[in-house]
């Protein structure tokens, strides 16, 4: 941003530079377009004067299908590489261009669900490193919704209040960059570089032994309670108190207008909220519980700027918020600007990310691509929204049913919290559970309900509506989490994942037609994303069908000495080496890119698969799915299955089992099609691409044999998934065989 005020130049606080492939993703648009007509109408022609043989008849059609799906997948995959951008910030110019006092407040919402998931020393780290941003404490609030109710996680902050006292303190004057404590003292600038940092780490251990003690236990006893003021608060947690029905539970532990820390600066505000729950209400998840956080910080706050993090998502710069304001205070990017999205980094992963956890593709590369159209999506963590675009689009503003809830209120900050129970009674009625009935909370304000994805799923709507996201993506990562270190976790993940995005896009906002009617390319980019879990249909059609016909001895694909096999060749390398390129060029390794891809495969044959199948269960009223949270619990068996960067198959998932079918179809196809080749067969020249096929995923299917064969740890393939696997294997052979020789 440049221009002139009052006769004086205006630094930048941000630039935008177009990437330089760019042009070259454009032209080979255009040639792989070509090959994919040239693919299908080869497809096509297969099934008109191809041999009549059953086998041949089943597997082409199916190649057709999975073929119009890949085509499908990779048009909308377009829309990321048409016009990729790079972003750059200068936070140090903002003081030239407003004063720190003219700074908007801003409301941090973290979010936990279960305290033996989501460990509640881990909710705290997050919530102390961003209290102690380099930003007005007067204007820093931090909401924590503990969707558990639990007195545990209660406690937990508790204890941090007071732990807060010192370590904010800590912070300013040594000028930290890591301010979650649990990283700092893992660290080795800890031990090195002050001197009274043992002092505040006794105190951190203190709280660390308290807090974990308690959790252990299962109950704050009374040896924990010091005060009649803790004492009132545990006093909520009465025998009827269970985490699926309960009163609200509003409590302000930390208020900027009366408590200081030890060197007597104000603290920000920190504010306990379980909602409401009745069993006879919906839930609504985490949506609901973002949407009560509005509304809760609204009556006792309402700053124009709010974050949304993870309980496990903590801040890793203290000058994040500052980054943010580059462009809220920037008149070219203000208007219109909902969010800055922030990518998910994630803390301790193996050295080449053998899950896959990085996320490069869905959390940096793609979102490049988005930033030059109408900005990333959301994903639910590491957001700065714009709290007036969460009520109605950019020209026209819904009023909320109360004034007090409405995006422009000004709180009256000269009397206290918990001196005005007018404002605590109103926001104990807002968090109450059938508050929302006949409101538009979920459907035109707040976070959008609808999708078990509501992070992508509100994201796409605010982009509808006329709003557009930043991408801001700092060399110093802003916020680092856990990623998952257990295999089944992350598929489960993955699965809950793919279930909400096939709401999405099976419903009336579908991007492929209201997306891209409103939006245009950014509409294809969000129909990739909603369309995700269909990966899994040619995923397994090329993963059993190609292999099968091979165990048969029947040709499927071209031969070597016909053109279809060089077409064949260019659409699998082109995409292959295209998406390697991109990863590379993003500061990837090839180690990564091949653990990503093998990654992908293995989420369609399993958990976008099981997703899939779930989705058309519910849809047809068949069974119904929930939302389950993702375990940050790792025992020390599994960090060294981790450590050691092997897949991890130690729990009897059904989502293994298909797995392990396709590597045992697989090899034994290939060993089949092998030994046709040495015994010198008739139809040589046709196997060679389907031999390619089945070598390409057994490469990819090492860890699976390794796991039913080699391994004896925890991580193992349980016996009873691969004896099911190997009758599954022989039954789709049988089949095969059958279908082949049949008149």
């Amino acid at each position: 941003m440049r221009g002139k005020s009052s006769g004086t130049e205006i630094p930048p606080l941000n630039t935008t530079e177009p990437i330089r492939r760019t042009a070259l993703n454009r032209v080979f648009a255009v040639v792989y377009t070509c090959a994919i007509f040239a693919l299908l109408y080869h497809r096509v022609e297969t099934l008109t004067i191809r041999s009549r043989n059953p086998l041949v008849l089943v597997v082409s059609f199916c190649l057709l299908l999975s073929d119009v799906i890949l085509a499908l997948m990779w048009a909308t995959t377009q829309a990321f590489r048409m016009r990729p951008i790079h972003r750059r910030e200068f936070p140090g110019n903002l003081q030239k261009v407003v004063r720190p006092r003219e700074f908007p407040a801003l409301d941090v919402f973290i979010c936990t669900a279960d305290p033996y998931k989501e460990p509640p020393l881990s909710v705290v780290n997050t919530a102390l490193s961003v209290m102690a941003y380099d930003y007005p404490t007067e204007k820093l609030s931090v909401y924590v919704s503990d969707d558990g109710g639990s007195a545990l996680t209660f406690f937990a902050f508790m204890e941090a209040a007071k732990f807060a006292a010192h370590w904010l303190p800590f912070c300013r004057k040594f000028n930290l960059m890591e301010r979650n404590p649990r990283a700092y003292f893992s660290s080795s600038s800890s031990t090195s570089t002050h001197a009274c940092c043992s002092e505040i780490k006794m105190m951190y251990e203190s709280m660390k032994v308290k807090v974990e003690h308690v959790v252990e236990s299962g109950k704050v006893g009374d040896e924990n309670i010091t005060g009649d003021r803790e004492r009132e608060a545990f006093s909520k947690w009465t025998d009827d108190f269970t985490r699926h029905e309960h009163p609200t539970v509003i409590q302000v532990l930390l208020e900027t207008s009366k408590d200081r820390d030890i060197t007597g600066h104000f603290m920000p505000n920190l504010v306990y909220v379980s909602r409401e729950k009745s069993k006879t209400s919906p839930h609504r998840f985490k949506a609901g519980a973002l949407n009560v956080l509005l509304r809760v910080s609204a009556i006792m706050t309402n700053a124009p700027m709010v974050l949304t993090l993870d309980c496990d998502m903590s801040s890793n710069d203290p000058q994040t918020p500052l980054r943010v304001l580059c462009y809220i205070s920037d008149p070219a990017t203000r208007p219109n600007l909902s969010f800055v999205q922030f990518p998910q980094r994630f803390r301790g992963l193996s050295k080449n990310d053998i899950y896959a956890s990085e996320f490069k593709r869905l959390f940096l590369i793609n979102f490049l691509g988005m930033d030059g159209l109408k900005g990333p999506n959301h994903v639910g963590t590491g957001a700065f929204f714009c709290r007036r675009s969460l009520f109605g689009s950019p020209s026209t503003l819904i009023s909320p049913e109360i004034p007090q809830l409405h995006p422009n209120h000004v709180v009256d900050k000269d009397k206290p919290i918990h001196e005005s129970p007018a404002m605590l009674s109103l926001a104990h009625h807002v968090a109450g559970c059938n508050y929302e009935n006949q409101t538009k909370w979920g459907s035109k304000m707040g976070i959008r309900y609808g999708s078990l994805v509501e992070d992508y799923y509100t994201g796409y709507l605010l982009h509808c509506e006329g709003w557009r996201s930043i991408f801001c993506n700092p060399d110093r990562p802003a916020f680092y989490g856990d990623a998952p270190t257990t295999l089944v976790d992350l598929l489960n993940q993955h699965k809950r994942w793919a279930i909400g995005l096939l709401e999405v896009a099976f419903s009336r906002y579908c991007p492929i037609t209201f997306g891209i009617r409103t939006m245009g390319l950014m509409g294809l980019a969000y129909a990739h994303y909603s369309f995700w879990p269909i990966w899994s249909i040619p995923i397994m059609v090329y993963a059993f069908l190609p292999q099968l016909a091979l165990a048969s001895g029947i040709s499927i694909f071209p031969k070597i000495s016909e053109p279809g096999f060089l077409l064949y060749l260019f659409l699998f390398l082109g995409a292959y080496g295209q998406d390697c390129l991109d990863f590379l060029l993003e500061g990837g390794t090839f180690r990564k890119w091949w653990n990503d891809q093998r990654i992908w495969l293995i989420r369609g044959l399993s958990c976008h698969l099981f997703g899939t199948l779930e989705y058309l269960l519910k849809s047809l009223g068949i069974s119904a799915f929930g939302f389950n949270v993702t375990s940050k619990v790792v025992d020390d068996e599994q960090s060294k299955i981790y450590s050691q960067e092997m897949l991890d198959f130690g729990v009897p998932s059904p989502m293994f089992v298909t797995l392990a079918v396709a590597a045992i179809v697989n090899f034994f196809s290939f060993s089949f099609g092998f030994l046709q080749m040495i015994c010198g067969s008739d139809d040589n020249e046709g196997l060679p691409l389907q031999m390619l096929l089945a070598g390409f995923i057994m490469l990819n299917c090492w860890p699976v044999y390794e796991a039913m064969v080699l391994r004896t740890d925890k991580g193992k393939m349980p016996t009873k998934v691969t004896i099911i696997a190997a009758f599954l294997a022989w039954t789709l052979y049988a089949a095969a065989f059958h279908i082949s020789f049949s008149k």
